[in-house]
């Protein structure tokens, strides 16, 4: 595959600095963790084929997952659990995962590239960069370690609740997992906070 989309970010103006790129994963699923990963690259053992995560195959994904963690300066991967979810929302529980990967580098990255619109609260300098998973590699790199890491994750969720098939959507709410849902009813591992969860549980939204 090609990287030409990463030739859009231009490396020369972060001369000197040391970079992190971070990224999440499981946003949107109904179930389990949201994961982070935060990756600084070697210049000095490139990697080929890196690239946003949603745009490789799960075999290609794991193959480039060991090969990152083998060469990268350093990486770090966290996660924010379902009750952290229920209790911060979604987005601050992000945001959480985020700062838990950058802090969790073995090497501390002078600047931390973040996927998206907004940057968590970190202790070094940030910069948010829209669609970064598929213009900076580092982005990629830990999107990629999100990915498969939670993937990962929802494998072992699957082993402990096989009735919901974790291992086919990987909490996504698909018409399979809701089908689940509604026969089976709302497992521990569920977020609670999730309108169609919540919904099963009979909880009201609360007022605006």
């Amino acid at each position: 595959m090609s990287d030409s989309n990463l030739s859009l970010f231009n490396y020369d103006d972060y001369a000197g600095e040391i970079i992190c790129g971070v990224d999440e994963a499981g946003r949107g699923p109904l179930a389990g963790p949201v994961f982070a990963a935060a990756v600084i690259l070697d210049p000095q053992r490139p990697l080929i084929g890196v690239r946003d995560s949603k745009k490789l195959t799960a075999e290609r994904r794991e193959a480039l997952a060991e090969q990152i963690k083998a060469n990268a300066l350093a990486w770090a991967i966290a996660e924010c659990s379902e009750e952290e979810i229920d209790s911060l929302n979604i987005l601050q529980a992000t945001m959480l995962a985020m700062r838990r990967a950058v802090e969790g580098l073995s090497t501390l990255p002078t600047l931390a590239l973040i996927d998206g619109n907004r940057c968590p609260t970190l202790s070094i300098r940030s910069e948010a960069i829209v669609k970064g998973d598929d213009k900076v590699q580092a982005i990629s790199a830990a999107s990629i370690l999100a990915k498969t890491a939670r993937d990962a994750a929802l494998q072992v969720l699957h082993e402990q609740y096989p009735h919901y098939a974790f291992d086919q959507h990987k909490g996504y709410p698909t018409a399979l997992h809701m089908e689940r849902l509604r026969l089976h009813g709302v497992s521990p591992v569920h977020r609670k906070s999730y309108a169609p969860v919540r919904a099963l549980l009979g909880v009201k939204p609360a007022a605006a």
